[in-house]
């Protein structure tokens, strides 16, 4: 029988369930995100002005970045951290730095 994910519990390359720190804050901000995208739908069917929906557009990508890099740290303080204190650090390292090079462009 599998055990539950524990919060932050990573194993390299295997990709288990972890259970995020602040869970329900990061759904809330899914969900605002997610309204914030129907409301650019809504605004594309009404025919609006395009700088107001380029504007919106924006908004939405900074609310994405915003949660990605919650996520990167959450990331950085519980799995990597947990394989340096293990000694695997070096796989979790080099895959950090694939997501911030990800982000980075």
């Amino acid at each position: 029988m599998k055990s539950p994910p524990r919060e932050h519990q990573c194993e390299q390359n295997a990709h288990p369930s972890v259970v995020q720190p602040n869970k329900s804050a990061l759904l809330k901000r899914l969900n605002r995100i997610e309204g914030q995208v129907r409301g650019v739908s809504k605004m594309a069917e009404e025919d609006r002005y395009c700088v107001d929906i380029l504007t919106q557009i924006g908004a939405i990508q900074s609310a994405l970045d915003a949660l990605a890099m919650q996520l990167l740290a959450n990331h950085t303080n519980g799995c990597v951290r947990t394989a340096i204190r293990s000694g695997d650090g070096d796989a979790a390292v080099a895959e950090l730095m694939n997501l911030v090079k990800r982000f980075a462009r």
